[in-house]
């Protein structure tokens, strides 16, 4: 006979609940067993409103509360790497294993909110999805802003990605352009005959190394652009002056620039050469503001970084949502073979969350 489907207990502690979770195989694009049991799970608990499109799982309180956030985290792994079934270590209050820290310790969180909070102080859209670790055309955060952008519709985001607990702000903006220089083939012997590609990507590479890097504050956080040179190819043979040279550049922007800003300055940036847009996804604004960012950045001590790197919260800008990042582990760890997280993390943000969303914002002050 085959074996009985996983399932997961909510009622069960957060760091067993992560067990549970970690132990589930679900690799990017292989999903379903561990979509299934979550929707298992959520489906019957009166106080939430279950959607489910492809692998992706939402579960909604409506309360009618004046404000509404969602709390989002993703389902998939990268491929396994001989680390799983996954390994307490209670000594040292480290949990190891697949996904521990990208991001089922995050899941595990969200899950047992959903369970048990049935009357929260802001209404609560949780968002468990698909496909976040491989191409963006499989994301299922992205597949449900296009199919059903209702659903996450809010006055606030977090998303559960490993930030030690925590919070991070937003995130910058990234696009990628190809700055190609031209000249004229001849025989190296004869160079005087034609004109070199990669001496005139010398001016090219003289810009980048003059740039002066933007550091605008936004919500009273620092971030730090950068305009960098990431790949260049150009030359034919040994013996031929090349008539191309390509120097490939990465703009991370902050997110007080659009997408189409961005590429405006870089165009700017390399006035008289010939700029190709080969990658572009949007930066999030933090939008620590609004009232339940203050009241969240608040209960969870204060202390708010920027975000460099790119994550889904990008998604919710798209929205007009602003967004943190905010959950247990170290992304330092993703994707290793020792992943691991440490339990006290798992705990903590539990703990935080919901002391967040039981606190009115008169108790809070």
């Amino acid at each position: 006979m085959p074996a009985p489907p996983p399932r997961i207990d909510l009622a069960t502690d957060v760091v067993r609940l992560t067990r549970q979770l970690v132990d589930i195989e679900s690799v990017s694009r292989d999903e379903q067993v561990i979509a299934d049991a979550v929707e298992e799970a959520l489906r019957p608990l009166p106080h939430l409103t279950v959607t489910r499109r492809g692998h992706t799982v939402v579960a909604r309180t409506d309360l009618g509360r004046p404000s509404r956030v969602v709390i989002a985290g993703h389902l998939d792994t990268v491929p396994v790497n001989d680390n799983l079934p996954s390994r307490l270590d209670e000594q040292a209050g480290i949990l190891h294993g697949l996904g521990t820290c990208d991001m089922k310790g995050g899941d595990a969180v969200i899950l047992k909110l959903a369970a048990t909070l049935t009357a929260p102080v802001h209404d609560v859209t949780y968002v468990l999805y698909e496909a976040e670790e491989i191409e963006a055309a499989y994301n299922g955060l992205r597949l449900l802003g296009e199919s059903d952008p209702g659903l996450l519709e809010a006055d606030f985001a977090i998303l559960m990605e490993p930030s030690n607990a925590g919070v991070e702000a937003g995130c910058q903006g990234t696009l990628r352009v190809d700055v190609r220089t031209t000249g004229e083939r001849a025989h190296s012997a004869r160079s005087w005959r034609g004109v070199n590609a990669i001496h005139g990507a010398a001016e090219v590479l003289a810009r980048l190394h003059a740039y002066d890097a933007r550091r605008p504050v936004i919500d009273g956080l620092e971030y730090h652009e950068g305009l960098n040179a990431v790949a260049i190819r150009g030359g034919v043979a040994g013996n031929v002056i090349p008539d191309e040279c390509v120097v490939t550049v990465n703009f991370r922007f902050a997110p007080d620039r659009s997408e189409a800003e961005a590429l405006a300055y870089v165009r700017d940036f390399f006035d008289g050469f010939e700029v190709t847009l080969t990658d572009s996804a949007p930066g999030a604004l933090p939008g620590l503001d609004r009232p339940a960012a203050r009241a969240f950045v608040d209960a969870v001590g204060g202390q708010v970084a920027p975000k460099f790197g790119w994550t889904d919260v990008a998604r919710f800008t798209v929205l007009g949502v602003p967004a943190v990042n905010y959950g247990p582990g170290d992304p330092m760890l993703a994707h290793k073979q020792d992943e691991h997280v440490e339990v006290a993390q798992i705990v903590r943000c539990e703990q935080q969350l919901r002391a967040w969303l039981t606190t009115t914002d008169k108790e809070q002050a």
